[in-house]
């Protein structure tokens, strides 16, 4: 049997590499021969984090028996989901018409064209109330495509036709700021009275909601709405939720935020460490920079996508056990290993949050450790043309293209680094990436594409921002910039067409609705041009509540007016002034601390 797992990127690959299941990686060879041998695809999506992931592994994976099931009656293809998002996307929608209870690892069986005719998550070797044993599905399944062929494909093709169609969207008019609170309001009577966050078990942190409850507009508009943002911090940073050393895990499986599942990652920290920001917890804050730093930042520069929940003690993997001793216990135990990916976008949210953090806290080395990131993912995330890449691991990049999301995200982040440095370099870069975004070069996964499955067909921001609320949130940002009217026509066009979608589901479009309240109130925008910027006055203006925050040196004011950002035009005084603008609109400058507001 051919090892075609161990030579991958993917760890989450290379974990599975001497299962004695006959694994494929995604890609053509494994369509290729499916329809060869002429029998389904069963795709296992996963990844290197996750505890269920190890466990099905563990029992059904690394069973001959279970393998030789597998082997005989499928192509088999393991696929590691922060790799390949649009793929776990397009098959967890496909896998919703088969199942309610949704999640990882997901186990889709497929037509040998890829279309999904039945799926689930977790088996266990046996059957138990409500759950088949894993080899009973296998057989049923075999028995299906054997014997119900023509109906399986029919279903199949239903499925794939009903996505199609319903990744469909209707333009509408851009909400107001009426209707931005009113669904503000929607999301607050979600919220736990007791515990605080949203739903019951198990429970998220839903940073993507949390940001939007903080806009501006919410808090003026919907108090109350916003208020949540803040008890669900408390509650959670008070809570089994947050580790000891800082760092908090992916969520908790009981209402009140005990007994969490304990993998930690990248993604839910960096926009946490925003929400801890805005919300003035500076123990949060510290704490989450702290695990971002120490723990998940590579020897590169990059940041790794997460820490696994499981760790070996006294030779025996255990789940959570590393993390229930005291941090004095910790040094002489091994550490949960962390998995190096580097990924694109999601560095992109950690250099945006750190840039964020270290300006208002005057951390420097955060900014620094930023800056290392933005030019690990720029130098390294690439292909041999150049274009960015989906992640890389110890300096390889990957053969996945870069999502949508991926090029947002690290172009929002490059902007918040260029303000926080003050160096054009990466507003500049920033910019280029966000116009490819915008010119349409990203497309969807090319196998999914020749096989005529739709991308997933759910832009809600979920543990992420969506594809299309990524986008339009950093060309809003390069609109605050004045990199252009362009950019905030793009913004309005991506919003207006999930409008209506979004006002119906609040909860789950929370960046979106974060962009939206952007657009509808008139952004203020704060630049101080200064030769210290440790200055008093340059001090005060990181405090302010504006969208744009910048601190430069006449020479930096000129190269930020130079590249096309006009919001720096005639702001080059040789004296230190602070000007104070809304939506382009400047008072006149001052020089006095006491003069700037730090309220709108």
């Amino acid at each position: 049997m051919t090892n075609r797992l161990a030579d991958t990127l993917s760890p989450y690959l290379r974990a599975h590499a001497d299962n004695p299941v006959d694994w494929y990686p995604w890609g053509e060879e494994a369509f290729a021969e499916a329809q060869r041998r002429d029998v389904p695809l069963l795709i296992s999506i996963g990844y290197s984090t996750c505890h269920w992931c190890h466990v099905m592994a563990r029992e059904s994976f690394a069973d001959p028996a279970t393998a030789a099931l597998i082997n005989d009656g499928f192509v088999a293809v393991k696929v590691d989901r922060e790799e390949h998002p649009q793929v776990d996307g397009a098959y967890m929608a496909a896998a919703s018409a088969f199942t309610q209870s949704l999640g990882w690892p997901l186990t889709v069986f497929a037509t040998p064209r890829g279309r999904t005719f039945y799926a689930g998550t977790y088996w266990p070797p046996q059957a138990r109330p409500s759950m088949p044993a894993f080899r009973d599905v296998l057989a049923a399944v075999r028995e299906a495509w054997t014997l119900r062929r023509a109906q399986a494909e029919e279903s199949a093709d239903a499925v794939t036709d009903a996505l199609a169609r319903a990744a469909e969207s209707t333009p509408s008019t851009l909400p107001d700021v009426v209707a931005i609170a009113t669904a503000a309001q929607a999301i607050a009577q979600r919220e736990d009275p007791q515990f605080g966050g949203f739903g019951g078990a198990p429970k998220f942190p839903v940073a993507t909601t949390l940001r939007f409850l903080q806009h501006p507009l919410v808090r003026e508009g919907a108090p109350e709405a916003s208020a949540a943002t803040a008890r669900a911090l408390a509650a959670m940073a008070d809570s089994d939720l947050r580790d000891a050393d800082g760092g908090f895990f992916r969520y908790a499986t009981q209402r009140d935020w005990t007994v969490p599942h304990y993998e930690r990652m990248l993604t839910d920290n960096a926009q946490l460490l925003d929400v801890a920001r805005d919300a003035g917890d500076e123990r949060t804050v510290r704490g989450i920079a702290s695990f971002l730093i120490d723990v998940l930042r590579r020897d590169g520069g990059g940041f790794g996508a997460a820490q696994d929940s499981e760790s070996t003690i006294d030779g025996v993997r255990n789940e959570g056990g590393y993390y229930l001793r005291p941090l004095a216990e910790r040094a002489g135990l091994e550490p949960p290993a962390v998995d190096g990916k580097v990924i694109t976008g999601w560095n992109g949210l950690a250099i945006g949050a750190l840039a964020r953090a270290g300006a208002a806290l005057g951390e420097q080395s955060w900014i620094d450790a930023a800056a290392s990131a933005a030019d690990e993912v720029l130098r390294t995330n690439r292909d041999a043309d150049g274009a960015l890449v989906r992640a890389s691991l110890d300096g390889r990049a990957s053969a996945a293209s870069a999502t949508a999301a991926d090029l947002g995200l690290l172009a929002d982040g490059l902007f918040a680094l260029a303000l926080a440095s003050g160096e054009t370099t990466w507003a500049i870069a920033a910019r280029s990436i966000l116009d490819g975004a915008l010119d349409g070069t990203v497309g969807d996964d090319p196998l999914l594409s020749a096989q005529g499955i739709a991308a997933s067909p759910d832009q809600t921001d979920g543990d992420l921002p969506s594809d299309a609320a990524a986008v339009a949130g950093a060309a809003l940002t390069a609109w605050w910039l004045g990199a252009g009217e362009r950019y905030r026509e793009a913004a309005v066009t991506t919003v207006s067409a999930l409008a209506a979608r979004s006002l119906e589901q609040p909860f789950a479009h929370g960046t979106l609705l974060r962009v939206a309240a952007g657009l509808a109130v008139p952004p203020r925008q704060l630049v101080v041009v200064t030769g210290a910027r440790d200055s008093a006055l340059a001090v005060v203006a990181r405090g302010a509540d504006a969208e744009v925050v910048a601190v430069v040196t006449t020479e930096q004011a000129r190269a930020f007016a130079d590249a096309g950002f006009d919001l720096f035009e005639g702001k080059d005084a040789s004296a230190e002034r602070a000007y104070d603008c809304r939506a382009f609109v400047c008072r006149l400058p001052v020089s006095d601390p006491a003069e700037v507001s730090l309220t709108r």
